[in-house]
């Protein structure tokens, strides 16, 4: 194995050998090779931060795990739009994960956020694949520059925990491209993560982990991935049928068990010997690559400095929901009422394998005591656990009252238990708990001022929102939330975070509302396209709070827009950013575009840049943008491809999608298709066709003539070539009396096949 020049391959093993490579030889390690000097490596648990077992580890991978910095999950991390800071992020990741001899951090997680009741969204960061897509790339490009691998999970289609392990993802083919894939595509071919976790659930029928098209012609033959596909822990169906669709690595261990199949397989002749070959050669090639940077970081951790990250990034993930009269920030000497158990019992991340055991835990509550100079009172209000009975609950609430009355300020921290969002199941509801809300209502009657502090891992409903002046999307921002929440309560962190999803009034706006679950596991991705605020735009529905929304201490100002297309092909767009208000601050400038006249349907509008931009108190930046061509385009069912439809795109640059603060207009030059005419093309789409259209309408000109005849049946003549150039061409026999040639017509349909491009 340590002999460049000759490298082991899948030719120096047996059978039974190459079998064995492609399983686990426990819970978290893979299978070596003793008697060629092929070791075994361990992979184990993240993304927000390294999930080792200590020792051995037990058989469901669940026991105690070594420290590690908790950084803010998911949910926290992408809502600051920053790849660079969450780039930081990945590389004291890889740090962490190199001083622990762990080849591969398993992560990260880029799923769509398709409902809010999904279980697991706090391991996703949006409902955009443009945003999830820059995500992913950020904290694998992090991850992996310090010679450790990642997995990029979870590949694909996996919006929901419920029946996760056979359910079927049955959705169309654009959304599948354009939503569902689009971000893993865009992690593929930018950073090429080591590894890619194939999903539990099946699409649209077929297992992820068995199908060929997912795992071979779209992942490596289309994207040019390089590196080794991983089942998801248990999410091997039928490895036989799985291995040569592209299925390298069944994970965990079987016992043996799964290897024997294969070697009976190759041997019965079901199994071709290449394909384990190829499986084989991955596994390989991916040890070797662990070994070539094992020992890029050697302890011990800096755990200090990556606290100090880790708070950082926090206060970056706090979105800035509302902030009426400028309640925030506070002034340090004011009289406070810290209010609600998440103060002093964090909830900073998910349940599930991505549970962190964190190196240290900050305390909302301890840390603004640590800020403040003035008074500082502290009342639960509710319990957590939900065990208090009615007179445990009704003392909790007469407390904190009690506390509000006497403070100048509020800060009342609610927020999702960790009992009702995990891995593994999903929500039935967005609400709060009962007695959360009955407690804020009890605080504003005898206190107004009110800043809420929200911990959840999925989105809430906030009826509330209008009655209060001030909230902070605290999301879970791990092990250092308490101080960050401090840092931003105060103004020494100017919020600048926006929302990667949208916040609906109610559950029933959202746009999986009819379909999530599904029935007879089988979950109809029936809204199509309308996925997050595509779904509200097209609408026209009212929401809470919008996608791409968030607040600041200070106020921004965007120039008039300017936009031109490259030597590449890509759109360039400029725009002035002003930082108008009186401190230093962050803007995430935000680029939608559109297609009016569309010949196919399209969202009223989709983000495709970004940019993160800092800016001193009276700063203006001329902030640069690029949208990709690949960006525009659609997938096209009949050339089952991508295409640029050609037109004029307007742009629009703002603050979120339904704050847009200018526009321009560019004319982009689309894909030539031509698409193959068949007996059932319209009249109307032979008409047009770019090889045969000419001929066409000297050849239908006999049945053009008919239309007068036609018009005696419908309203007037316009009427009729409607209804006749919707026909299939097949009907030209019914309609037609005037001698047209169909033996023509049939072999210039025929023709049109030798030149069509696909």
């Amino acid at each position: 194995m340590t002999n460049e020049q000759h490298p082991v391959t899948a030719a120096d093993l047996t059978l039974e050998e190459k079998a064995s490579l492609t399983s686990g030889l426990d819970f978290w390690h893979l299978k070596g090779i003793e008697r060629l000097g092929v070791p075994s490596i361990m992979v184990t648990d993240g993304p927000h931060g390294l999930r080792k077992q200590a020792g051995r580890g037990d058989h469901l991978g669940l026991g105690q795990s070594v420290p590690a910095t908790c950084f803010p999950p998911a949910v926290g991390l992408g809502s600051s739009w920053d790849d660079e800071l969450i780039e930081r992020v990945g590389r004291a990741l890889g740090v962490e994960t190199s001083i622990e001899d762990v080849a591969v951090l398993l992560g990260p997680g880029i799923n769509i956020k398709r409902s809010p009741l999904c279980g697991r969204n706090f391991e996703y960061a949006s409902e955009d694949p443009i945003v999830s897509g820059g995500y992913g790339t950020a904290l694998v490009r992090g991850i992996q520059s310090q010679g450790v691998g990642t997995s990029l999970k979870h590949f694909a289609a996996n919006n929901q925990e419920t029946d996760r392990l056979r359910s079927s993802s049955d959705v169309d083919p654009r959304p599948l491209r354009e939503i569902y894939l689009r971000g893993f595509q865009r992690v593929v071919t930018d950073a090429q993560p080591w590894t890619v976790m194939c999903s539990y659930n099946r699409i649209n029928g077929v297992y992820a982990s068995e199908d060929p098209w997912l795992l071979t012609e779209v992942l490596r033959d289309e994207w040019g991935f390089t590196g080794l596909v991983v089942s998801d822990w248990g999410a091997v169906n039928d490895r036989v049928v799985g291995l040569p669709a592209g299925l390298d690595l069944e994970m965990p261990a079987s016992g043996g068990r799964t290897d024997a199949q294969l070697v009976a397989a190759v041997r019965d002749g079901s199994l071709d010997e290449r394909a384990l070959d190829l499986a084989a050669d991955r596994v390989l090639e991916l040890i070797r690559r662990a070994r070539a940077g094992a020992g890029a970081a050697t302890g011990p951790l800096d755990v200090d400095a990556h606290h100090a990250l880790a708070r950082e990034a926090a206060g970056r993930s706090i979105v800035l929901l509302r902030n009426e009269g400028g309640l925030l920030p506070l002034a340090t000497d004011a009289k406070l009422a810290v209010i609600g158990a998440f103060a002093e019992q964090p909830r900073y991340q998910g349940a599930g394998s991505s549970l962190i055991n964190p190196t240290r835990l900050d305390k909302a509550l301890a840390e603004i005591r640590a800020l403040a100079t003035g008074e500082v009172g502290y009342a639960p209000g509710f319990d957590l656990a939900g065990e208090a009975d009615t007179g445990r609950r009704t003392a909790l609430r007469e407390e904190a009252v009690a506390a509000a009355e006497q403070a100048e300020t509020v800060v009342l921290f609610l927020g999702l238990p960790a009992r009702l969002e995990s891995e593994g199941y999903d929500r039935t509801d967005i609400d709060l708990p009962a007695d959360q809300l009955e407690l804020l209502d009890a605080v504003l009657a005898v206190n107004p001022n009110v800043v809420v502090v929200l911990s959840n891992g999925g989105v809430v409903a906030l009826p509330f929102a209008d009655r209060v002046p001030a909230i902070l999307e605290g999301w879970l921002l791990g092990q250092a939330g308490g101080g960050a929440t401090a840092d931003v309560l105060f103004g020494r962190v100017n919020p600048s975070a926006k929302l990667t999803e949208t916040i609906p009034v109610r559950l029933a706006d959202t746009p999986a509302y009819l379909d999530f679950g599904g029935d007879f596991s089988h979950v109809r991705y029936g809204e199509g396209l309308f996925v997050g605020y595509r779904w509200y735009d097209a609408k026209g529905l009212e929401v809470a709070y919008p996608f791409g929304h968030g607040l600041s201490y200070t106020t921004f100002e965007h120039g008039t827009p300017t936009a031109e297309v490259t030597a590449e092909g890509d759109l360039a767009v400029r725009v002035s950013v002003r930082n108008t208000g009186p401190v230093a601050g962050r803007e995430v400038v935000q680029v939608y575009s559109s297609l009016p006249g569309s010949a196919v349907q399209r969202p009223p509008r989709e983000l495709k840049a970004y940019a993160s931009v800092p800016l001193g108190a009276g700063e203006s930046q001329e902030v640069r943008l690029t949208i990709r061509r690949a960006d525009l385009a659609y997938w096209h069912v009949l050339a089952d491809r991508w295409v640029v439809e050609g037109g004029d795109y307007l742009l629009e640059v703002g603050a979120s999608s339904r704050d847009l603060r200018g526009a321009v207009t560019v004319a982009v030059a689309g894909d030539e298709v031509v698409l193959p005419l068949t007996r059932n093309s319209t009249i109307g789409e032979a008409l047009d066709h770019p090889v045969a259209g000419e001929r066409m309408q000297e050849l239908l000109t006999p049945l053009m003539a008919d239309l007068g005849e036609l018009s005696a049946i419908v309203p007037d003549e316009e009427a009729a070539a409607a209804m006749l150039l919707g026909s299939p061409l097949r009907s030209v026999a019914v309609f037609s009396r005037n001698g047209l040639d169909l033996a023509e017509l049939e072999q210039l349909i025929a023709s049109t096949h030798e030149g069509a491009t696909s």
